[in-house]
């Protein structure tokens, strides 16, 4: 018999423990400290990666464990929880797959900066953490699938929420990777969630995850939400704060950093 400290159940329970645990800390020191990639790149995080390879990397979890978790599951072979897994999959083959295409046949006149191998790893080793919880939650943990009635509702909510999330997210990627290939540098962004806030890339993002925690109605999906804002919250603000220096009065002081109207 496997020692109760061995099993997936206490595996499980101290992993989202973990998720929530590592939420706060995550906000203050980005409140503190920028991640240091991209706009904000500095050295002394390790070696650089080429951009397209490093997305491929850190978030490649979220498609080889999820694909190897999810038949392990009492429900793996349960329609709801097929679809419930569906969006979080095309999510990450979007971010995985599509996203660092896409940056592999951007053109650009200037010399990519390179993403460093520290920050690649630490969103490698969360994407492990949070790829188990969510396949093992909707595969395996979720008690609530009899419940066909308000099941469904739920899903059909979240699926909207997130959607309009990630219809959000892609647009504004795209906008940004066009930008970049005209080879004028960093220029002010304009037009659509633009106007309203720094990053509508990242709002689409927490958007996505809080309709995934409506969908899964779930402590992991919940828990998945909280990070994605204490993680992309204080960025969002950070690029605000840079575009303001950068562009001065060019730069409309309206605009909030990710939440539109509030934060």
């Amino acid at each position: 018999m496997i020692p109760e400290h061995y099993s997936d159940s206490s595996l499980f329970h101290r992993s989202l423990l973990t998720l929530f645990l590592i939420a706060p800390p995550t906000f203050l020191s980005l409140t503190f400290l920028q991640a240091p990639y991209g706009k904000h790149h500095r050295p002394g995080w390790g070696p650089n990666l080429p951009p397209p390879l490093a997305w491929l990397f850190m978030e490649s979890p979220t498609l080889w464990l999820t694909l190897l978790l999810f038949p392990l599951g009492l429900h793996s072979h349960n329609p709801k929880a097929q679809a419930l897994i569906t969006p979080f999959l095309i999510h990450y083959f979007n971010r995985t797959i599509l996203y660092p295409l896409h940056l592999l046949l951007t053109p650009s006149k200037k010399t990519p900066t390179g993403f460093p191998l520290g920050v690649a790893l630490m969103a490698f080793a969360f994407n492990v953490l949070n790829s188990y919880l969510q396949a093992r939650t909707v595969s395996h943990y979720i008690n609530h699938y009899d419940d066909s009635g308000f099941f469904w509702f739920r899903f059909l909510c979240g699926l909207l929420v997130f959607l309009l999330g990630m219809g959000i997210n892609v647009w504004a990627d795209r906008v940004l990777l066009r930008l970049k290939s005209e080879g004028k540098g960093y220029v002010v962004p304009r037009g659509g969630l633009f106007e309203l806030v720094a990053c509508p890339n990242y709002f689409g993002e927490i958007v996505e995850w809080l309709g995934w925690a409506v969908m899964t109605w779930s402590w992991a999906g919940l828990g998945f939400f909280v990070y994605t804002f204490a993680n992309l919250g204080p960025r969002a603000r950070a690029n605000r704060r840079w575009y303001l220096e950068k562009f001065g009065e060019d730069y409309p002081k309206e605009r909030k950093a990710v939440i539109p109207y509030l934060y």
